[in-house]
């Protein structure tokens, strides 16, 4: 089972410790990993606006750092607890490490990766 307003609450949490000077677009996401435990990321910005880090990316790495696993659950809320949708590389970061049967809190409601990001790119596809 998978607490939904846990997960919200903690993307808006780690929203929080954002850096986001340039656009002021505080952004946090909340995971649920296979192990029960939550990671969470926030985006980090830099005046080289292309080399900045989504909260998606941040929390990636929290995965590894913390143990790895797999994830099971992703919401994404902005500082005041407004849903966001992670950007295409996003979803191919949250697709790898989490697959097709990740589910992802979306304005459609929760959706498995499969359908946020349909005919992904995977490691079936390499050589």
């Amino acid at each position: 089972m998978i607490d939904w307003q846990s997960l919200r609450d903690h993307a808006i949490g780690a929203a929080a410790a954002a850096y986001a000077p340039y656009s002021g677009l505080h952004v946090g996401a909340a995971a649920l990993c296979s192990d029960g435990r939550v990671v969470t990321g926030c985006n980090v910005e830099n005046a080289a606006y292309g080399v900045g880090l989504c909260a998606e990316c941040t929390l990636a790495g929290q995965l590894r750092l913390s143990g790895g696993g797999r994830l099971v659950a992703v919401a994404v809320r902005s500082g005041d607890g407004t849903l966001l949708m992670p950007c295409g590389r996003c979803r191919q970061v949250l697709y790898e490490l989490g697959g097709p049967e990740c589910v992802l809190d979306t304005p459609r409601g929760i959706q498995p990766m499969s359908s946020v990001l349909p005919d992904a790119f995977g490691s079936a596809d390499l050589p």
